[in-house]
C-alpha cells in the first residue's frame, strides 16, 4: 500500500504558475504509475496527466496538454504537476493518484483505474 500527500495549491492569479507536489510513502513508489486528477465543485473528478514508473511516458488530458507537466524523482518518491498559463477555469482541488500498472501500460485516465488517493489540495486562479 502506498500514501500520498499533496501539497502546493494555492491562490494565484490567471495567467500565473503553481507547482504542486506529491509525496508517496509506504511501498517502493517506483512500482507504481502515478496520476493527477482535479475535481471542481459539483463536477466529476477529470483526468489531467499520469506518468509511467519510470517516468519517462507521460499522458495528459486535452485541456491541460501544453501548459501542464508531470514530472517524478523515484529517488524522492515525489510527483509533482507544474501548472502554468493558469486559467479560472482550472479552479478545483487537485489530486494525486497511484495504482500498480497491468504490464508497461500507463496511460490510465480513468479515476476508477486507481487505487490510492490524496486528500487533495486547493488550487483557486483568480480572473
Amino acid at each position: 500500500q502506498v500514501q500520498l500527500v499533496e501539497s502546493g495549491g494555492g491562490l494565484v492569479q490567471a495567467g500565473g504558475s503553481l507547482r504542486l507536489s506529491c509525496a508517496a510513502s509506504g511501498r517502493t513508489t517506483s512500482n507504481y504509475v502515478m496520476g493527477w486528477f482535479r475535481q471542481a465543485p459539483g463536477k466529476e473528478r477529470d483526468f489531467l496527466a499520469a506518468v509511467s514508473r519510470s517516468g519517462t511516458r507521460t499522458d495528459y488530458a486535452d485541456s491541460v496538454k501544453g501548459r501542464f507537466m508531470i514530472s517524478r524523482d523515484n529517488a524522492n518518491n515525489t510527483v509533482d504537476l507544474q501548472m502554468n498559463g493558469l486559467k479560472p477555469e482550472d479552479t478545483a482541488v487537485y489530486y494525486c493518484a497511484a495504482r500498480v500498472p497491468t504490464y508497461n501500460y500507463y496511460a490510465y485516465t480513468g479515476s476508477n483505474e486507481y487505487a490510492y488517493w490524496g486528500q487533495g489540495t486547493q488550487v483557486t486562479v483568480s480572473s
